[in-house]
């Protein structure tokens, strides 16, 4: 009898994380016939992030569309988030064209919401099976390439054998520092702190970010009625917020343009946040080896894509090798078409975002788009492709747009100078 392609595999994939990124490729993959094993460190089926911006951009829209969770979603009173920012322009508010379709959007939703349902759907999906309380203590490799992992579990270690093994365990990823994958790291000069507020009413009902030039903050209204705030300063300003956090978190809303009535609001959590949160970035791949999610790009939290990213990476490997997870056709190819499409799709972002980490006021080129965008009702639209991540900087920063931000802007200056009066001759 011919042993099956899958003969001493325990498993096709292995994937280290149920979280967003790793629920997600279980899904994915086993639904393309691959058998997952979803490992998961921590036991509790209800675990979540905590730190976070709870919000999943309109580039995951898509890939939430593949994983049937809209209508989940919906039911769990994820909120659209819309959202205008603030900056010393004005405020800009992307609005949809009158004759055009509505502006792309995904949703604000708690982790602590949205984390125990894209678990429990995977581990409804056939092909997946959920393994709580499951940590990666080390991979196992033959001939210098990854081909299972050890995990240790409340029963004592134990070892899982797969053709391939996905990191999607965080940006601190065990899996990514077992395959002695190498990370760059920018420094973020920023720090950030966040609460959840009940009762707290937002100029339209909808997000708002505040660009203050080098600080920043946010307020995202999520499910359950609750808004999200996160103050996100200059560490310059470190020292007062560690000697008061709660007056100091306060005070810095209070003095944002148009500020949440945080007072009259009841806050319903700590305040939590970080100090050091820096920017890293990792190849994507390893033999016998993928990253996805925060283990591979780990982004500014300022800009709300973590999630986002997660999602899409988690979609791009399932595609690339789930036609040869099961033993049939070329791993490695498959594996160096997702490296490549994940570098093509997320490097662009994350320069400019490591630039922008460093707490500084916008460069030229951000001041030309910001204040046009603050005036034109299409460069509002465009700014918001940007910031849902559906469009990339060569194309937010293309010579058309320039030219029609330089426009916007030369015509409003000369609006905003009077004319001249008439001297009396020519009266």
């Amino acid at each position: 009898m011919t042993k099956p392609e899958s003969a001493g595999y325990d498993y096709d994939v292995v994937i280290s994380g149920a979280s967003l990124a790793g629920s997600a490729a279980a899904i994915l993959l086993a639904r393309r016939g691959v058998r997952v094993a979803l490992l998961e460190r921590r036991s509790d089926p209800d675990a979540y992030k905590v730190l976070c911006t709870h919000s999943l951009t309109a580039n995951a829209y898509p890939v939430l569309d593949e994983l049937g969770l809209i209508p989940a979603l919906k039911k769990a009173g994820a909120v659209r988030n819309d959202a205008r920012w603030y900056t010393r322009w004005g405020w800009i508010e992307p609005k949809a064209a009158p004759a055009g379709p509505a502006l792309p959007h995904a949703y604000n939703i708690r982790r602590s919401t949205l984390d125990p349902l894209i678990r429990a759907h995977a581990s409804q999906t056939p092909g997946v099976d959920l393994l709580l309380g499951h940590q990666v203590a080390g991979l196992v490799q033959e001939a210098g390439r990854t081909v299972g992992v050890r995990a240790s579990t409340p029963q004592g270690e134990r070892e899982i054998r797969a053709r391939l093994v996905v990191g999607a365990d965080g940006k601190d990823s065990a899996v990514a520092k077992f395959a002695e994958v190498p990370a760059r790291q920018y420094e973020n000069t920023r720090f950030g702190y966040l609460a959840h507020f009940r009762n707290l009413p937002l100029h339209g009902g909808i997000g708002q970010a505040w660009f203050l030039e080098p600080d920043m903050a946010y307020a995202f209204p999520n499910d359950d009625g609750v808004t999200v705030i996160a103050v996100l300063p200059d560490k310059k300003r470190l020292p007062a917020f560690r000697e008061d956090l709660e007056g100091s978190f306060y005070a810095y809303v209070r003095a944002l343009p148009e500020a949440p009535p945080i007072d009259s609001a009841e806050r319903t959590s700590k305040i939590t946040g970080t100090v050091n949160y820096p920017l890293l970035s990792r190849e994507p791949t390893a033999p016998g080896v993928a990253l996805i999610g925060d283990a591979a790009l780990t982004g500014d939290p300022l800009w709300g894509v973590g999630c986002g990213w997660a999602l899409q990476s988690a979609q791009w490997l399932a595609d690339a090798v789930a036609p040869v997870a099961t033993g049939r056709g070329d791993l490695d190819r498959s594996l160096l078409t997702y490296a490549r499409k994940h570098r093509r799709q997320l490097r662009g972002h994350q320069f400019l975002a490591a630039d922008f980490a460093k707490a500084r006021p916008f460069n030229p080129m951000e001041r030309l788009m910001f204040s046009a965008a603050a005036r034109d009702e299409s460069l509002a639209r465009h700014m918001h492709l940007f910031a849902s991540r559906l469009i990339g900087p060569l194309r937010f920063l293309s010579p058309v747009a320039l030219a029609k931000a330089s426009a916007v802007n030369i015509k409003h200056r000369r609006a905003a100078v009077p004319p001249e009066p008439l001297s009396h001759t020519e009266t």
